[in-house]
């Protein structure tokens, strides 16, 4: 790392002071500083670790908070959560107070001199709730992302923006059935959640901008810890239904036993977004970031599940009838409370349990060729994630990445009853 980077950004900003390669090529290119939002979130953290583990480029932070030392003291608090006490990165980076939900973002005076530093913008920071009205996911996803494009040309005209990197979804997708290619977008789907509608329209406004700023976009699937510690600060979508299954909260679930669960582990989405940002033939592109020849499916899930947690695998039931009939008859006959939030909270999640779309990634497999960024089949770290899941209470008890270590699951596998460890050997 060069001499004079790590204490740039805190210099130059009045605003406040701000992994492992897993086998990647170093990402590092001369060029100026990248903005960075999201970063205090799940998947931006780890864009954050991979940004300053495998580059020397100096890192502006959008950070919303209170005050300027508020929203400075957030991303000293992330830092510390990634890397511990001692970290070397704290001059490398610099929080920059800011909303998206504020005109010109919130950057005031601010905004023109950070314009000429940046040359690398990387957008991730989103609403991810399912529960949200259209309306409030709109004013993030959709307006926040517009003003962070019209932040990237002004960086544009002031200095020149080599890369914008926006993180889709791959569920913008919405109810699609079948193939859904990276060059398909508006396919006449519909949606199962303000939430996939509003980055599917936020995606829709990035690609009018593609003629004016050098545009990259990805899309992940359901993103899950890293694979070897299963480490995550985001218990949703997988994680809902695993925390009622593991509590006998489903006899049944509406799902078909083929319907694709595609999972992918957040490590990957990192190394990916990286290494695709920094490559000069991904401009002006789209890539899915799915599980791709390692998808999985309700059915396997279900088994791994069943074998971990040692449960009789739940029925898997047409999911019309089961949220018309079933459904309502479990939560009217529930007297556990506990039993009967876990069926009530996983409601949003049950539509993905009978998905027919399949994401086509034969775009991101020959960019990536050779790097030996990919994905790995979902067996190889269900149990991973499962560990992590349970000492971190399923979220409630904070466990920091730099904490994470493997869990000793396997020696925990060869515990069990013969019924689970015959189930996970049917997996291979």
């Amino acid at each position: 790392m060069s001499s004079g980077a790590p204490d740039a950004p805190a210099r130059q900003l009045a605003s406040g002071r701000g992994r492992s390669t897993r086998g990647a090529p170093p990402a590092s290119r001369p060029g100026g500083a990248v903005l960075l939002t999201g970063a205090t979130g799940f998947l931006g953290a780890e864009l954050l670790v991979a940004y300053l583990e495998r580059t020397d480029r100096p890192i502006y932070a959008l950070v919303r908070g209170a005050t300027e030392r508020d929203a400075a003291a957030r991303i000293e608090r992330t830092l510390r959560g990634l890397f511990g006490p001692d970290h070397p990165y704290g001059g490398r980076v610099a929080s920059v107070h800011g909303d998206l939900a504020r005109a010109r973002l919130g950057f005031g005076r601010r905004g023109e001199a950070l314009a000429e530093r940046v040359s690398e913008i990387v957008h991730g920071a989103a609403s991810v709730s399912f529960e949200n009205d259209l309306q409030t996911a709109r004013a993030i996803n959709v307006e926040g992302t517009r003003r962070v494009l019209e932040f990237a040309e002004r960086c544009q005209a002031r200095g020149g923006l080599r890369r914008f990197t926006y993180i889709s979804t791959a569920f913008v997708a919405g109810e699609h059935a079948g193939c859904f290619s990276e060059d398909d977008l508006d396919v006449g789907q519909r949606f199962r959640n303000p939430y996939e509608q509003s980055k599917f329209e936020a995606e829709c406004l990035v690609a009018h901008w593609r003629e004016r700023l050098p545009v990259t976009v990805v899309r992940p699937s359901i993103v899950v810890g890293e694979r070897d510690t299963g480490w995550t600060a985001s218990f949703n979508v997988l994680y809902w239904p695993l925390r009622a299954f593991s509590r006998g909260a489903y006899a049944a679930v509406p799902a078909r036993g083929d319907a694709p669960v595609d999972v992918v582990p957040v490590d990957y989405v990192a190394d990916a977004t990286l290494a695709l940002s920094q490559a000069p033939e991904a401009a002006s592109a789209t890539f899915h970031l799915t599980a791709g020849r390692h998808l999985s499916s309700v059915g396997e899930v279900v088994e791994l599940a069943s074998a971990f947690f040692d449960r009789p695998a739940p029925r898997l039931i047409e999911p019309v009838v089961y949220r018309r009939v079933l459904h309502p008859l479990l939560l009217r006959a529930t007297r556990d409370e506990r039993f009967r939030r876990a069926l009530q909270r996983s409601e949003v999640f049950f539509p993905y349990f009978s998905a027919r779309v399949r994401y086509d990634d034969r775009r991101t497999r020959a960019a990536l060729h050779g790097t030996g960024i990919e994905p790995s089949p979902l067996c190889d770290y269900f149990d991973t994630l499962v560990e992590f899941a349970l000492a971190a209470k399923w979220g409630r008890r904070e466990i920091p990445r730099r904490g994470a270590v493997a869990p000793l699951w396997s020696a925990r596998r060869a515990q069990r009853p013969a019924r689970a460890r015959r189930g996970l050997a049917l997996m291979g």
